[in-house]
């Protein structure tokens, strides 16, 4: 089965079908799978999720033409999704720019705390292009959570050049 087969296969009704899509694209990754994966780290089936996990730890940085749909699972009814989809739009660094309000929005709202944090940690990865989300980083530099206010103090950092 070749990449774009196993991207299709992740989005068949059969579980049994997804599962063997997503272990292959776990076995070897592809940069071309990552929104399709993004997405299936939400999947129903457990096994799914974890192969769908698997293979995007080991992705690397996505292409950059898939910055815009990384951008809408910022918006996905599920956390994994969520987090996976900031994790990569952070591997993309600048070219990820346009997605800095969103990370923001994310970083200020999103009910899951890793969510937040990996937001966080994305805007610094953007850096400079990140600027017009300062105050919402620096509101979270301010947070309880000592690890949201590490990673938004060291975003700010990286926003200014520092």
């Amino acid at each position: 089965m070749d990449t774009s087969d196993a991207i299709n296969d992740l989005n068949s009704r059969d579980l049994a079908v997804r599962r063997r899509a997503a272990e292959q694209l776990a076995t070897h990754p592809d940069a071309a799978a990552a929104v399709s994966l993004a997405r299936v780290c939400g999947d129903a089936d457990e096994s799914v999720r974890e192969w769908a996990v698997a293979a995007v730890e080991q992705l690397g940085v996505p292409d950059a033409a898939d910055a815009a749909a990384l951008t809408e699972l910022l918006a996905d009814g599920h956390h994994d999704v969520r987090y996976w989809a900031a994790t990569l739009l952070g591997r993309l660094g600048r070219q990820a720019a346009s997605a800095a309000g969103p990370l923001g929005e994310t970083v200020g709202r999103d009910p899951a705390t890793a969510v937040r944090q990996r937001a966080a940690w994305a805007l610094g990865e953007i850096g400079p292009p990140a600027a017009a989300v300062r105050s919402i980083l620096a509101q979270a530099a301010a947070s309880d959570d000592p690890r949201l206010a590490r990673l938004a103090r060291q975003s700010l950092e990286k926003i200014a050049g520092s």
